[in-house]
């Protein structure tokens, strides 16, 4: 799964550069919030790698029920993906989803 260019925004992580991207509206199960806040990543200079997929414990800002949330920050999907590295996630190399869910430890 490849992100679309459109609407990414750029950042680099411990020298590689990645493109991180927040769906553009929430789903009905998170505009409810039902489902918390998630963002994908992946290298900008590899594109068809593996594709980080982030959920955190905060429902979104745009969410439908007026609840408490925070936006995403690079901060945020930096630290993000240097956990996903720890914990195997392998950015240059093609494969399927790889899913890291920051939604029992708390903010960033």
């Amino acid at each position: 799964m490849a992100l679309s260019k459109r609407g990414s925004r750029p950042i680099v992580v411990d020298g590689n550069r990645y493109r991180w991207l927040v769906r553009r509206k929430p789903t009905y199960s998170q505009g409810l919030t039902w489902s918390p806040l998630s963002f994908a990543v992946e290298r900008a200079d590899m594109p068809g790698c593996a594709t980080l997929v982030v959920q955190v414990a905060s429902p979104r800002p745009d969410n439908w029920m007026n609840a408490a949330a925070f936006p995403v920050l690079p901060s945020m999907v930096a630290t993000a993906v240097r956990q996903a590295l720890e914990r195997g996630w392998q950015s240059d190399r093609p494969g399927s989803l790889f899913t890291l869910d920051l939604g029992n430890e708390g903010r960033f």
